[in-house]
């Protein structure tokens, strides 16, 4: 690799047609202009609330595969702010729209949501550190590139945006800085690996990033299971 250019930027270059995607969703636009259906939210806040409890699950594995006690540390601490600073504000932000918490635990995961964590779990479980990583960065990254962005299009707007703090939480210090984490950790596991390595690394990269085009989808068609 070029030893001026780190492999995020690559990462970066490489997955801009599927996040440039991501980020015309009609699902996405339409919560930043503050015109999304409540219908499409709410279906959306019940399914990231069970796709959270298995994405801080890679946390833990990431806790387990740590190579050092700094890494533990801050796999642990990712874990503790997504199972309570993020949640709690999850489910904060479910009760104004109506939805209990009784109905966030007893929501099943759609076909789309499951084929995502699992991919993700599975990686997870009999990858290499690195491959974890690869899959929980473009959630982390990308989300925060939306909260970014959405305040870029829609700022002016946010006062009477009903959907205000989703954009607000994405782009926050607090979020970003987690997503830079993840980023200078993917660049310090990646630096003077071979390129076969670092293409099964991208793979993960890619196929989570599609998979989150996939989540945007499924929650804008209200997915569910057809039997």
């Amino acid at each position: 690799m070029n030893a001026t250019k780190k492999f995020s930027d690559r990462l970066l270059e490489n997955v801009k047609p599927i996040w440039d995607k991501n980020h015309q969703h009609p699902f996405v636009q339409e919560l930043g202009k503050g015109i999304l259906a409540e219908e499409r939210f709410i279906h959306y806040m019940k399914q990231d609330y069970v796709y959270l409890l298995d994405y801080s699950k890679l946390f833990a594995v990431g806790v387990q595969k740590a190579l050092d006690l700094e890494m533990m540390t801050n796999f642990s601490k990712t874990l503790h702010d997504t199972l309570h600073f993020e949640m709690d504000l999850h489910r904060a932000f479910a009760a104004e729209f109506g939805i209990t918490k009784e109905e966030l635990e007893a929501t099943k995961p759609t076909p789309t949501n499951l084929a995502y964590t699992r991919y993700m779990l599975n990686v997870a479980q009999n990858g290499s550190l690195v491959e974890l990583v690869s899959c929980l960065l473009p959630c982390a990254w990308d989300y925060w590139e939306i909260g970014k962005l959405l305040r870029a299009q829609y700022g002016d707007n946010l006062s009477t945006n009903k959907y205000a703090k989703w954009i607000e939480t994405y782009d926050s210090d607090e979020f970003a800085a987690g997503a830079k984490w993840l980023i200078q950790l993917m660049d310090q596991l990646t630096d003077g690996k071979p390129e076969w390595e670092l293409a099964q690394i991208e793979e993960h990269f890619q196929m989570t990033s599609k998979f989150e085009y996939l989540f945007w989808e499924m929650n804008y068609q209200l997915e569910e299971w057809p039997i």
